[in-house]
């Protein structure tokens, strides 16, 4: 019997941080908003209707949206929001980890920035497609690996400068690939990833913690330090910060990387891929160009 592989996140602290930012959340949310709008935009562009769909997370922020997307709205039938966080649920508590639904629940399945926080996201993505009807259609967006890399940057930086040895303080995350091959792996058809990235400026760094406090989204790795550096460490961090990523009006930057991805459950129906040998039409022929053999150099 093989044994499951340490939690990298620490989902209890995950909870406790998303309900006591539950009363702010809606005052920091520019990513969760932006993640939404792309997520909303990807639902107005398919030429069909979806009578029952799930979000998870997102602290009610879908539904709200909905209120100003006609378009999206009049799409999207029985809408279930959930949230991992009791204080941001609006219809019910739901651990992603951990569906409670029966399969082909849903037409449609949104994940605006959750999906990120979870031990086993494979899992995770296995039971999204169940829950989808057939030919059901499932959006997410996670925060991606390149997110707050100033940061981590300036935190190793004070850590190796003041003390023996660096401890990881900022969560790491999945980046395109990954979530691609997740999603073939789960067993979606046709899956699809693209990347929004944003660079957001702050006075200082102390002024982006707090804000990463209000959104809910600081470290909850399982394998943290347990016992917290003192103000000199973070002092010293916030001075490398701004020596070495601030702008000449002396704000700061700070790199967000938003990776979308989704796809469809199977059908019959959908396009599938030719087999190899099957091409009727020569590469070559496609893209205009004269065939070369091995040795020979195209011309200048």
């Amino acid at each position: 019997m093989t044994s499951s592989p340490p939690a990298l996140f620490d989902r209890r602290l995950l909870r406790q941080r998303r309900n006591r930012a539950a009363h702010s959340l809606h005052e920091y949310d520019f990513l969760l908003q932006r993640a939404i709008d792309d997520l909303l935009d990807r639902v107005e562009s398919i030429s069909r209707d979806f009578p029952r769909a799930l979000v998870l997370g997102g602290g009610g922020a879908v539904g709200r949206a909905l209120k100003d997307r006609p378009v999206a709205a009049a799409k999207i039938g029985a809408l279930i929001e959930t949230d991992f966080a009791e204080r941001l649920a609006i219809d019910a508590c739901v651990d992603e980890e951990a569906l409670p639904f029966a399969d082909e629940s849903f037409d449609l399945v949104l994940a605006p920035l959750s999906l990120h926080w979870a031990n086993d996201l494979p899992g995770a993505l296995i039971q999204i497609n169940r829950a989808l009807k057939s030919d059901g259609f499932f959006a997410s967006a996670v925060i991606g690996g390149a997110s707050l890399k100033e940061l981590r940057q300036s935190l190793m930086a004070a850590e190796s400068e003041l003390y023996d040895g660096v401890a990881a303080r900022v969560s790491p995350f999945a980046d395109t690939m990954d979530m691609a091959g997740l999603l073939q792996r789960a067993g979606f058809a046709m899956p699809v990833t693209d990347v929004d990235r944003v660079t957001v400026r702050y006075g200082n760094a102390f002024v982006l913690m707090r804000d990463l406090r209000k959104m809910g989204e600081t470290s909850v790795l399982a394998d943290r330090p347990r016992t917290p550096r003192g103000k000199t460490f973070f002092v010293r961090m916030a001075e490398i910060y701004s020596e070495r990523f601030a702008d000449p009006d002396r704000k700061i930057r700070a790199s967000f990387e938003i990776i979308h991805a989704g796809g469809w459950a199977p059908h019959p129906d959908q396009p599938r891929p030719k087999r190899p040998g099957s091409a009727t039409v020569r590469l070559a022929d496609a893209l205009g160009v004269t065939e070369k053999s091995a040795g020979e150099k195209a011309g200048r």
